[in-house]
């Protein structure tokens, strides 16, 4: 018979419970033994409620008290020299020193796990003497079999996809440092097998990215290594995000399963099995319900895919089970009792998800269970919604595709524009200004607060909000800053605040998930067509405008990060719902213009995010994302000023397709990668407008005027001093009014030392 399994659950919790015993116990409010026994119990109720829902599989150390690759590095004691760890069981001040900083010491670097929203610390290999300090996976498996009578399935993060993420080492240690880890994963897995496991799932997503030779001889060592060393343990080796590169390869592996992607990786992982087969005498580990969708799954097209997968392997040596993780998607539907029921019925968090799992494994199952009528009435939820009035709005799906089949141009190209608009803004040298929200203080968000309650009227709110604005457009104005924003203080997510105001979207009330340590979002849903139902930003950006003779610029999100920090439907194309998006953004555009703001910022921050795992579908993604972009901005005049603003820590690989986005000026997030960035340009030239954040938002110290000058003068060998704009790296929300004010005077006398030094007669 099949079994079924998840690849991780999310460890938050329905209330966030995790979330809340992580920050009392950082800020001193819950001792550590209380804090070890909270966490115990969250995890437990976890494995508890899979078991409850006849989950077959029951994946342990998948839970964390951070991060499982933070996890992965304290298992072997790979902590920074800077934390003064002195070996042993690593404390959790140090475990959490290198997560989160101390006084002392920097914390270690967070980046995103694959393309997901979802952010790992990444592990620092230098001057480290890996020992294995714990043996996490076997005491997860102890626990769940003496708390809960459960056999559970440990996992943990495989060899090489854990050395590709780290940092630390140069290429030619790879194989070094191979060495030196392959005798600790040796020693885990003996351990776990003298235990009398049954299964370890060996997590290797760096599979489904593009692989050297010498990948492939790393993966055949270590899985040789594994077989010899340890004969009679099972081994499921993992893949999901997209399809297994070098298929035959993999397979070939002398493993007891394979665990390939259903959902994300349908079309390569289908094909190669079609081509190629599965081999007879492993576990095919099928992961056809979406473990990053929100959606319940068509479980009829599911059956259909698992009876095709039967065919290549026996029931028995199937296992039904989740894409991935389910750490990706929030707790339970079950408290969105304010959704639509239409919309409502179509969604499948994780605990819903288990159910799906379960109802799919008994009808691919040979043990005369009838679920046929389970089967047509979660069918029907789906095709609902599908057929729904939000998802077939033709006004819409006509004139977005009018719109995307042609190529969106400005009137003119820039280097006229540029004219137009010199003579119009008659802006100094190096203009200075901002990303766009000021700090968000107490007061903010408790005015905010106060009116969502109903506790204040609109225009009790919209008069604070008129005040903050008024105070801040003063503050700049004395600042010296060229050209103003009004600091968004209505607006209380750069995505979820456009999405309150377009139709097609929806908001759930406790839809949580991990975006890194204890900070969780709730990103909103993209369930319909979505629409332009009114102006956005207009009646604010017009306001600040009226108070002060600077431009001030109107502020807007793009489509392409929108898309991408939302849960998007899934019946129609990314591509699909982003010129939605534009075209909704386009009207918006036209207002601000119309109501006289001939400066409108559209960020694109989460651009490089959604580049797919797969080379080859990259320049497609780039394609229509700059396509998006254009379609958002390109009806403007000639005279109308369109900024833009990202974030990336690599550039090289991305200026053509930000050029051909044609933004009159764009500002990058560099402080901390400044050097890498200017080198990036010794080497490409670009030919439009750009600001080179020049102090990092991120960090509460205020930088000196010196360090900003260097900055400059740094970017300016290499960039047009003509076309350079001077501003932070990113927006100040975070951040306070006094550091933020006195960052930005620092920021001005810079900017007054180098047009001193770059004046009209040097250019």
């Amino acid at each position: 018979m099949a079994k079924s399994s998840v690849l991780g659950y999310p460890r938050i919790g329905a209330d966030r419970e995790w979330k809340k015993a992580l920050e009392a116990f950082w800020a001193g409010k819950l001792e550590e033994t209380a804090f070890q026994s909270q966490l115990q119990d969250i995890r437990l109720n976890h494995l508890r409620k899979q078991s409850e829902k006849g989950i077959d599989l029951i994946q342990v150390n998948d839970f964390s008290y951070y991060d499982h690759m933070l996890d992965t590095a304290a298992m072997f004691g790979i902590i920074p020299q800077r934390f003064a760890y002195t070996g042993g069981v690593v404390p959790l001040s140090v475990y959490y020193g290198v997560a989160r900083g101390t006084k002392g010491a920097t914390a270690s670097e967070m980046t995103k796990w694959f393309n997901t929203n979802y952010h790992y610390i990444v592990p620092e290999l230098n001057g480290a003497s890996p020992v294995l300090t714990e043996n996490k996976p076997l005491a997860a498996y102890r626990e769940a079999k003496e708390k809960l009578g459960i056999e559970g399935k440990p996992v943990l993060v495989g060899p090489l996809t854990f050395l590709k993420l780290s940092k630390g080492y140069s290429a030619a240690e790879f194989d070094v440092w191979l060495d030196r880890l392959l005798p600790l994963y040796i020693q885990v897995l003996r351990e776990l097998a003298e235990e009398g496991v049954q299964w370890v799932q060996i997590d290797e997503p760096i599979v489904v990215t593009k692989l050297s030779g010498d990948d492939i001889t790393r993966l055949q060592k270590i899985y040789g290594t594994f077989a010899a060393e340890v004969p009679g343990l099972n081994i499921m080796l993992q893949t999901y995000f997209e399809s297994a590169e070098h298929y035959g390869d993999i397979v070939a592996l002398p493993v007891q399963g394979i665990g390939l992607d259903f959902v994300h990786g349908f079309a390569g992982n289908i094909k190669s099995i079609r081509e190629q087969g599965f081999p007879q005498d492993k576990v095919l580990g099928a992961g056809v319900i979406d473990g990053r969708g929100i959606w319940k799954a068509h479980l009829g097209d599911k059956l259909t895919l698992l009876k095709e997968l039967a065919g290549y392997v026996t029931p028995d040596r199937l296992i039904v089970q989740s894409s991935c993780s389910l750490l990706h998607v929030p707790v339970t539907v079950e408290r969105e009792t304010k959704l639509d029921a239409e919309l409502r019925n179509a969604l499948a968090f994780a605990e819903e998800k288990l159910d799906e799992l379960v109802l799919l494994t008994k009808a691919i199952s040979s043990d005369g269970v009838d679920v046929s009528a389970e089967l047509a009435k979660a069918n029907r939820t789906v095709e609902t919604l599908q057929q729904s009035e939000a998802r077939n709005r033709q006004d819409i799906q006509q004139t977005v595709a009018v719109i995307s089949s042609k190529q969106p141009v400005r009137s003119r190209p820039f280097s006229e524009r540029y004219e137009a608009q010199k003579a119009k803004w008659q802006l100094p040298l190096l203009p200075t200004t901002t990303i766009g929200s000021f700090p968000q203080t107490a007061e903010v968000r408790k005015a905010r607060q106060l009116w969502r309650k109903g506790e204040w009227t609109g225009e009790q709110y919209g008069s604070f909000i008129r005040e903050e604005i008024d105070r801040w457009i003063k503050l700049q104005e004395e600042i010296g800053l060229d050209v103003l924003v009004h600091g968004e203080f209505e607006r209380t997510d750069m995505v979820e605040f456009f999405g309150e105001k377009l139709a097609g979207f929806a908001f759930t009330q406790n839809g949580w998930v991990q975006s890194y340590g204890s900070r969780c979002v709730k990103p909103p849903v993209i369930f319909g067509d979505v629409a332009f139902t009114g102006e956005m930003t207009v009646e604010e950006t017009k306001y600040a405008q009226s108070r002060t003779n600077r431009p001030v610029k109107g502020m807007l999100t793009g489509p392409i990060t929108i898309m991408n920090w939302s849960f998007v439907r899934d019946d129609i194309s990314r591509e699909q719902i982003a010129y939605q998006l534009a075209y909704a953004l386009r009207q918006e555009v036209e207002a601000l213009e119309q109501a006289g703001i001939g400066m409108i910022q559209v960020d694109e921050p989460a651009v490089r995010e959604g580049l797919p795992l797969k080379e080859e579908e990259q320049a497609g993604y780039l394609a229509w994302s700059v396509k998006s972009f254009r379609i958002a901005t390109c009806t403007v005049q000639d005279t109308t000023q369109i900024h833009t603003h990202m974030c990336y820590c690599e550039f090289h690989d991305m200026i053509d397709s930000i050029e051909a986005m044609d933004a009159d000026v764009i500002s990058i997030e560099t402080s901390r990668s400044h050097g890498e960035l200017i080198h990036s340009f010794e080497l490409n030239t670009y030919k439009l407008g750009i600001g080179l954040g020049v102090y990092d938002i991120h960090s509460p110290r205020v930088p000196d005027v010196t360090e900003m000058t260097g900055m400059i003068d740094r970017a300016l060998r290499v960039l047009d001093p003509k076309l350079f704009w001077i501003n932070p790296d990113c927006g100040l929300k975070t951040r306070g009014q006094e550091e933020t004010v006195a960052s930005l005077r620092n920021m001005v006398e810079a900017t007054k030392q180098a047009r001193a030094q770059y004046n009209a007669t040097e250019l």
